[in-house]
């Protein structure tokens, strides 16, 4: 039995039952992908749950505002998926009258698809031949094939991407592609992969050369910036100050509180003094203020901490306005918003 024979026979005896495996829905399966990535199958789950259900078609999708998209998105991080997949929606409603494209060649055009995401849909959707390459695909790959080149490399991504194209199964690449992602997703796994009960593993190279903890290989290519965010609260208990985020940013279109962002850690006190805190009157005063908190994005670690601050400003700034504290559930604010405001009205 081949390669991908064998983690077929697999799949077919472990596979989790997961709701988007049981539909060729080219909608429905681009919604599971969208959400899925970067993003563990449990923590995604209600995601997709809850978007399928309030957006049953691409064509209700399309209709939606971009602040019930972010709403419904809040707490999954990377936020341009969902700003993204709005205007994909919009687009297959406007060009494609509504029916989602399922060719691959029609996929990849779409705002938010890249190659992964086009080869998933199209192979899952109408059985197109179009190998999948994500991050599972790559380690089970690099292992099997004693692969060091890095994955990600130009000569590297090609290299993966010609050998997954060779070891699919053209008669069926849906099922060879769901069989070798899961296949690294439960067995062939980053940590401790299971080895002693793994099909393939008498001619796996990384097995019989020790070497599944060394591949695959990755350049580090990420430089984490570091930001310091000091955020007012103001509010009399009913009413509260929010900011609406620009474009540009972390966090586009969703709304935090109005904020003063420092170089470096700064006391409150001292905060208090510096020129920017103008805009909140002439003698601010402080109520109380938070502890610092640490909250870590893929390229930016965000230290986070708020000002209680006694008076309203005089003048609104930019983006500024008042809502009712009961309104803040139907805003889409980051998670550090959210926590906190959470916690501090009691809700």
């Amino acid at each position: 039995m081949d390669f991908s024979a064998e983690l077929i026979a697999w799949y077919t005896h472990n596979k989790r039952d997961l709701p988007w495996r049981n539909t060729t829905d080219a909608y429905i399966i681009w919604l599971s992908e969208i959400i899925l990535q970067q993003t563990r199958v449990e923590q995604g789950m209600p995601y997709f749950y809850r978007f399928a259900e309030k957006y049953p078609t691409v064509t209700a999708f399309a209709a939606a505002h971009e602040d019930e998209i972010l709403r419904l998105w809040q707490g999954l991080g990377y936020y341009s998926r969902g700003r993204n997949m709005l205007k994909t929606a919009q687009l297959v409603q406007e060009q494609y009258k509504g029916i989602f494209p399922v060719s691959y060649n029609e996929l990849i055009k779409l705002k938010g698809i890249g190659e992964y995401t086009a080869a998933a849909i199209s192979s899952f959707s109408s059985n197109e031949a179009k190998a999948v390459v994500d991050g599972n695909v790559y380690r089970v790959l690099a292992r099997y094939f004693g692969i060091d080149e890095a994955i990600n490399s130009p000569k590297g991504k090609k290299m993966f991407q010609k050998i997954a194209d060779d070891v699919l199964d053209n008669a069926r690449p849906a099922l060879h592609n769901q069989a070798i992602m899961e296949f690294g997703a439960m067995l062939c796994k980053p940590k401790n992969p299971a080895c002693g009960i793994c099909p393939v593993h008498i001619n796996c190279v990384a097995f019989k050369t020790n070497a599944t903890s060394y591949l695959p290989v990755k350049l580090k290519t990420i430089k984490i910036r570091k930001r310091h965010f000091n955020y007012m609260l103001i509010s009399d208990g009913k009413k509260i100050l929010m900011n609406k985020r620009n474009e540009g940013d972390i966090w586009a279109n969703m709304y935090d509180l109005p904020l003063i962002e420092t170089p470096e850690l700064t006391d409150p006190i001292e905060l208090l003094q510096l020129p920017q805190m103008k805009v909140f009157g002439n003698d601010v005063a402080l109520k109380d203020n938070s502890a610092v908190i640490k909250h870590v994005l893929t390229h930016q670690h965000l230290y986070v901490r708020f000002l209680m601050l006694k008076d309203f400003p005089e003048k609104l700034q930019g983006n500024w306005f008042y809502t009712d504290v009961e309104n803040l559930k139907d805003l889409a604010l980051p998670k550090p918003i959210f926590i906190f405001i959470k916690y501090f009205f009691n809700f």
